[in-house]
């Protein structure tokens, strides 16, 4: 018989447009089913990064979040600490190679291993017409936005063959799918995440790692903030959604903690599209 799992979705009213959020802890058994887990996330002091540490933790895992600023960091551990969440917290800029080794570092002697790699850092310094990019722009996003998510898992896989498995999430997005007008380069990088994780998925199966992706719409948060913060714009994105509203960083971090679950067992390669049903195909 096949088996199926089935998550209890957000109940909208389409009319009103309000939206019912269920709790982080509202699954059978999510307050503890990553107990004894150790998650990285990767630009986790805010937004989607945070949301993912928050439902990890939430689920019983002990997570390690990261910035490149400090102030940034003691703010999140802050939060996180008084959710009763397991976390410790350090400074990171995943664009250079001595801050990724100095995570994976810290993180195994302080927690002893790892089991799961979030890796959402992006950066996207290009708004504009992709024929006026610059080579030095492109180094950078592709550094930041693929390299660097590729070096991380490069990292991480033989501490979690040590704890016999793994699961790898990458955070790509609706861009990554269909480009948006003036984001070429980060919309270019993100669809490479796609790819990334075809790549990694049968090589890393072997080793009980599973490597999957999440490719968000548009969901309210600092990063995002120009395409949500303008209403004409917002409108017009509006158009291309069943669910006509803004997705909040919450609902981001449940889908990903769920295919870092044992729910998520059978999922590997896969990348999920979370974006109010807006059309996603290359």
């Amino acid at each position: 018989m096949l088996r199926c799992f089935v998550s209890r979705s957000l109940l909208t009213n389409p009319v009103a447009g309000q939206t019912r959020k269920m709790s982080g802890g509202s699954l059978a058994g999510s307050q503890s089913s990553l107990a004894g887990k150790v998650a990285i996330v990767t630009a986790s002091t805010d937004g989607i990064g945070l949301a993912a540490a928050q439902a990890l933790g939430q689920r019983g895992a002990h997570v390690v979040v990261s910035s490149r600023r400090q102030s940034n960091v003691d703010k999140a551990v802050a939060l996180l600490q008084s959710e009763k969440i397991q976390v410790t917290g350090t400074t990171c800029n995943v664009g250079k190679s001595e801050d990724r080794e100095r995570l994976v570092n810290m993180t195994v002697e302080h927690c002893g291993g790892i089991d799961i790699l979030v890796s959402n850092a992006a950066v996207n310094p290009f708004f504009g017409n992709i024929m006026d990019s610059t080579a030095a722009l492109w180094d950078k996003i592709l550094d930041v936005n693929v390299k660097a998510a590729f070096l991380m898992t490069q990292l991480v896989v033989p501490h979690m063959e040590k704890r016999g498995g793994g699961s790898v999430v990458f955070v790509s997005s609706v861009a990554g799918y269909q480009p948006m007008q003036a984001l070429g380069p980060y919309s270019v990088s993100k669809t490479a995440l796609l790819g990334l994780t075809r790549a990694l998925a049968p090589e890393l199966a072997q080793s009980h790692i599973r490597v999957n992706c999440v490719a968000p719409g548009i969901i309210k948060t600092r990063f995002s903030q120009a395409l949500w913060h303008d209403e004409d714009v917002l409108d017009e994105f509006k158009k291309q959604l069943s669910i006509k509203r803004v997705g909040e960083p919450e609902e981001i971090g449940g889908v990903i903690a769920f295919l870092c679950s044992k729910d998520a067992s059978y999922i590997t390669g896969e990348t999920i599209t979370v974006t109010g049903g807006m059309s996603c195909r290359l």
